[in-house]
């Protein structure tokens, strides 16, 4: 049977790990030809490698999503050995290094700002002629619940995640009569690498593990299946009257 994303080619950057990994090894399993990028190229190259083992087609780039030069050279790449570009996931991004408004330095706030919302931007600014030639395309950026609503000790994270919110919905009203859908997509805490180490690394984590779950309604971290199923609808043809939306995948968090 013919996958969700049949044939279509996903570009998706911090492909390496986590949520990047996993939404890439399931858009391959709907039938998407895979091109990850990531600044680790070991483990981006296994993860291509075990994609293309299970039969399907995954290649690995090395990028800087901060850097606009190479961005242009990955685009390139990808329309040279597909011709097409369907699908852009813009999952890159950072959650540490940041801290409260009042001991936060300038160095670190930009670092954030550079990673998930200068790198996102970056990401369509290189991808959008060849998706608005073709006069298709899916664009879908990952926010998070914290773009969506505050966390105190973390203004640069909320601000940046906040920042492709409404920087994907700019865009997508830009990109509508062109034929290109761009979305955001708001994750919970998901059982990644990244929140398990952040757990680990504080000084009472089944305190702080106990006080994050219990801001989800649900009563659970999300786990990151979860994510990649939004990320499959928002790539695929069933969710073709969608533009310009935020996907709240956050097991009731921003209910609360």
């Amino acid at each position: 049977m013919a996958g969700r994303v049949q044939d279509k080619v996903a570009l998706i950057t911090g492909g390496a790990s986590g949520l990047g990994a996993e939404r890439a090894r399931r858009l391959a399993r709907e039938g998407a030809a895979i091109v990850l990028t990531d600044m680790s190229a070991k483990a981006g190259q296994a993860v291509a490698d075990d994609i293309t083992a299970k039969g399907h087609t995954a290649v690995f780039m090395a990028q800087d999503v901060t850097d606009e030069a190479r961005w242009s050279e990955v685009v390139a790449a990808v329309m040279a050995r597909f011709g097409r570009l369907d699908i852009l996931v813009n999952s890159a991004g950072i959650a540490s290094g940041g801290g409260p408004l009042l001991q936060v330095t300038f160095e670190a706030w930009r670092n954030m700002i550079s990673i998930n919302l200068d790198g996102t931007f970056l990401g369509m600014k290189a991808v959008a002629p060849a998706m608005v030639e073709a006069g298709r395309g899916s664009i879908i950026n990952l926010s998070s619940i914290l773009g969506k609503v505050g966390l105190a000790g973390a203004p640069a994270y909320c601000a940046s995640k906040g920042g492709v919110l409404m920087l994907t919905k700019s865009t997508a009203l830009e990109l509508a009569p062109l034929g290109v859908r761009v979305n955001s997509v708001h994750p919970g805490f998901i059982e990644t690498p990244m929140v398990i180490n952040a757990i680990q690394r504080s000084d009472n984590g089944n305190e702080m593990r106990d006080g994050i779950i219990s801001r989800h309604a649900m009563g659970r971290l999300g786990v990151a299946r979860e994510i990649a199923d939004g990320i499959v609808f928002l790539a695929s043809d069933e969710s073709s009257f969608m533009t310009g939306a935020e996907l709240v995948i956050g097991g009731g968090y921003t209910a609360i």
